[in-house]
């Protein structure tokens, strides 16, 4: 599962970047895909839908929320965080 929703979270990415998902790697930034603040806003809507989930993220306040976006790894390692959560 974990494989799978890394691999998930990777391709979400890089879509938004249009690069391909073999070239995105846990310790980048979304800045370091190419992704500016409303690309990460947009991201976080298709990892919302495709995981079912709630993502406390609020673009004006983008560190506050819980939910970090400072690289790739911690984005995913936020999603398997909310996944676990909302969905016991």
């Amino acid at each position: 599962m974990a494989a799978d929703l890394r691999a998930q979270v990777h391709a979400i990415l890089a879509e938004q970047a249009m690069i391909d998902a073999d070239d995105v790697t846990d310790d980048q930034a979304p800045a370091d895909l190419g992704i500016d603040s409303m690309g990460v806003v947009e991201a976080i809507f298709a990892i919302e839908e495709a995981f079912d989930i709630q993502v406390p993220f609020n673009a004006n306040a983008p560190g506050a929320q819980g939910f970090d976006i400072s690289s790739v790894g911690a984005i995913v390692a936020a999603v398997e965080r909310l996944v676990a959560e909302q969905h016991d």
